[in-house]
């Protein structure tokens, strides 16, 4: 059975950093696309970062470019998410999803808050 497990969130200050991490588990040939999406209260979720199988192909939503990095480590199945210059409206629960095939796996969330 495939699982994810997110960490690395918590409560920061506007303009901080942290670094989210998503470790997989159970998993048996290689994971396609690797993304983060995100969920703030009262809101759908919504893609925040995707990287391709290589990791050479990357996609961002407009309200993260050049703030937020992804990136994976294909030999751990795992992927990560580097946020920098944090403001309060990224303030959300991020998930961490793969794909393999037709299948996509998703992780428990792990909260960001960010203060003003």
């Amino acid at each position: 059975q495939v699982q994810l497990v997110e960490s690395g969130g918590g409560l920061v200050q506007a303009g901080g950093s942290l670094r989210l991490s998503c470790a997989t588990s159970g998993v048996s040939g290689s994971i396609h696309a690797m993304a983060w999406y995100r969920q703030a209260p009262g809101k759908q979720r919504e893609l925040v970062a995707i990287i391709g199988s290589s990791g050479g192909s990357t996609h961002y939503a407009d309200s993260v470019k050049g703030r937020f990095t992804i990136s994976r480590d294909n030999a751990k199945n795992a992927v990560s998410l580097q946020m920098n210059s944090l403001k309060p409206e990224d303030t959300a629960v991020y998930y961490c999803n793969a794909k393999q095939g037709f299948s996509a796996y998703w992780g428990q969330g792990t909260q960001v808050t960010v203060s003003s």
